[in-house]
């Protein structure tokens, strides 16, 4: 009997504890009341009036000089690229935040030859920030009283001053290659280009002054020491890394360090060895 009613106690325990909450029903008890849990009609006026009034709002902002661009920042670019993008994003300014064209404008920015990638940012109420990622140049390209800035992958990024940017080692053309800028140059010369920038990814001890192409063979020509004979145009990277570690057990009188098969670098004390 004791353990009968503790079981009947359990069970009554057990039912007070459930809870059940009814949905809506009509008056017949059969059907659910769906028209109690749709918004009312003012609620759903109310909501339509709230859109309406945030849309007139954004096209009063952007009709107006409120968000109106004052101010054109121009960032990771240096000062000649960034009068350069300021230039091409001058129409801009007076227009609203709200209504310019981000992609149109960084199509027109990456069109100029001395940047590589761009992103455009608006900080309100009146700044458009461009975010540039500026080309490098590796080298001054020389032909006759001509001179321009060329970069890692051949390109002609920028005509400069001749005489200028010393600390750029040369590559000279003859008269009769065409040089254009956002051009790129023919391909023995963008294999002259790559060679110094791996060069300079290698760090190697002494600076490039310039670079001799000639018959399918590239040669790096140094500031002081050995020059680098880097043959065939393959592999540039990998022999130029060879030449970096090799160059430190190269004494003085060394006049040129061959990697053109990396495998085997030949140093010399006589350049027709």
């Amino acid at each position: 009997m004791a353990g009968g009613r503790t079981e009947r106690g359990s069970r009554r325990r057990t039912r007070a504890a459930s809870v059940v909450v009814p949905f809506p029903r009509s008056k017949a008890g059969d059907r659910l009341d769906l028209a109690r849990l749709v918004p009312s009609g003012r609620s759903l006026l109310i909501a339509f009036a709230l859109v309406v009034a945030v849309l007139g709002a954004y096209w009063g902002a952007a009709a107006s000089s409120v968000f109106a661009v004052r101010h054109l920042e121009v960032k990771g670019a240096p000062p000649a690229v960034a009068r350069q993008v300021e230039v091409a994003a001058k129409d801009v300014v007076g227009t609203s935040l709200l209504e310019i064209d981000a992609p149109a404008l960084e199509d027109t920015v990456r069109a100029l030859p001395s940047v590589a990638g761009v992103s455009v940012d608006r900080a309100f109420p009146n700044t458009l920030v461009v975010k540039v990622a500026a080309e490098r140049p590796v080298a001054v390209v020389r032909r006759g009283s001509s001179a321009w800035f060329a970069t890692g992958s051949g390109k002609v990024i920028q005509e400069i001053e001749t005489g200028t940017e010393r600390r750029f080692p040369r590559l000279w053309l003859t008269r009769d290659v065409a040089v254009k800028v956002g051009r790129s140059l023919p391909p023995n010369l963008v294999a002259a280009t790559r060679a110094l920038a791996a060069a300079r990814a290698v760090r190697l001890p002494r600076r490039v002054k310039a670079v001799r192409v000639g018959e399918g063979q590239l040669t790096l020509v140094l500031q002081r020491g050995p020059e680098i004979r880097l043959g065939a145009n393959s592999d540039v990277l990998l022999k130029v890394t060879v030449a970096a570690r090799v160059f430190r057990l190269l004494d003085e009188r060394t006049l040129y360090l061959d990697v053109s098969v990396p495998e085997r670098p030949i140093a010399s004390r006589y350049l027709n060895s």
